[in-house]
């Protein structure tokens, strides 16, 4: 299972700030920038207002978003999709990366009508390539392969420091 921070008020602060919006039902951080600002944030399987939400890893780092986003529209989805459709391997390899999912959601909490349902299109279609590549940044390279691929394909790196946030460190 993927190990995560707690998410403190200062973090909270900065995701409200990233989306632009209050930020809901966090209960962690799931990957942090360089200069340690939260990219992904951990999302409880159901928010406060009792809503099941079966997103538990969401990019929340502007610069990531912006950069799936580029992704989408280019319709590299398409090809993944393709792929997934012909290799045996990927698509063994993305249903592990759905299951691992399903387990670190439901150690959370079991959520019966998100129950099975996980993110980004798992296991037999690529949907989403910001719910995937959140997945990648806090499960690690190598657990889910189609958000490590959109990483690898995108034009945004964890590790080089993108935060419009004053006194962040830069790359």
């Amino acid at each position: 299972m993927s190990a995560f921070d707690p998410a403190s008020d200062a973090d909270i602060a900065v995701v409200s700030a990233q989306l632009g919006r209050t930020a809901r039902g966090v209960v962690g951080i799931g990957a942090r920038c360089r200069c340690g600002n939260p990219t992904v944030v951990v999302t409880a399987p159901r928010l406060d207002d009792g809503t099941p939400f079966p997103t538990l890893y969401y990019l929340t780092h502007p610069a990531a978003t912006i950069a799936m986003s580029q992704l989408e529209a280019a319709q590299l989805m398409v090809e993944m999709q393709d792929r997934l459709a012909e290799d045996e391997e990927l698509r063994a390899a993305y249903l592990a990366a759905h299951e691992r999912y399903l387990a670190e959601r439901e150690s959370i909490e079991v959520v019966e009508p998100i129950r099975g349902i996980s993110a980004g299109g798992m296991p037999t279609r690529v949907k989403c390539l910001h719910a995937l590549a959140a997945h990648a940044l806090a499960a690690g390279p190598g657990v889910n392969p189609i958000g490590d691929w959109a990483l690898r394909e995108s034009r945004w790196s964890p590790d080089v420091c993108e935060c419009a946030e004053p006194g962040a460190a830069r790359a």
